[in-house]
C-alpha cells in the first residue's frame, strides 16, 4: 500500500479513495471554479478540458455511469512529489453492465495549491478504452 509523503500526496489519496467511492459530492471539496481535469486522449468520449463543478456534473457523472455502481476503483501502485506536482501510477479496474471487465493503467499529474487540485491530467491506453466501449 503506498503512503502519502506530505500533505499533496495525502490529498490525492484521498481524492482517489472518494473517487473510487463513487461520492460524486463528496469530490467536489478537492475542487474550486478554475479547476482542471484533462484527459490525455483524443477522438474518445471524455476528451478535452473539464473545467470546475463541470468535472463533476458534466463529466464524472455520465463516465461512472458507463460502469456497474460503485466502479471503477483506482488501485495507486507508485507515487511521488515535488512542490506542488504529484505524479502517480495507477490502474482501474470495474464492471460494466454487459457483463465485460475494465482493466486500465494510468499515469496522473496533479498541480496541487491551498489544499486543492489546481490542475490534473490523465493519462491512460485510450485505445483499449475505445474499443471496450465501442468508441473505435
Amino acid at each position: 500500500m503506498v503512503k502519502a509523503a506530505n500533505a499533496n500526496e495525502q490529498l490525492v489519496l484521498d481524492f482517489f479513495e472518494v473517487l473510487s467511492s463513487g461520492d460524486l459530492e463528496k469530490l467536489r471539496g478537492f475542487y474550486h471554479d478554475d479547476s482542471v481535469w484533462e484527459p490525455k486522449v483524443k477522438d474518445i468520449a471524455g476528451a478535452g478540458k473539464h473545467i470546475g463543478m463541470d468535472i463533476i456534473d458534466k463529466f464524472l457523472a455520465p463516465v461512472r455511469g458507463m460502469f456497474n455502481p460503485g466502479d471503477p476503483k483506482v488501485h495507486v501502485h507508485n507515487m511521488f512529489s515535488r512542490d506542488g506536482w504529484v505524479c502517480v501510477e495507477s490502474n482501474s479496474t470495474g464492471g460494466l453492465p454487459d457483463g465485460k471487465v475494465y482493466d486500465n493503467d494510468y499515469c496522473w499529474v496533479f498541480e496541487i495549491s491551498n489544499g486543492k487540485i489546481d490542475k490534473m491530467r490523465e493519462y491512460m491506453d485510450s485505445h483499449y478504452t475505445a474499443k471496450l466501449f465501442g468508441m473505435d
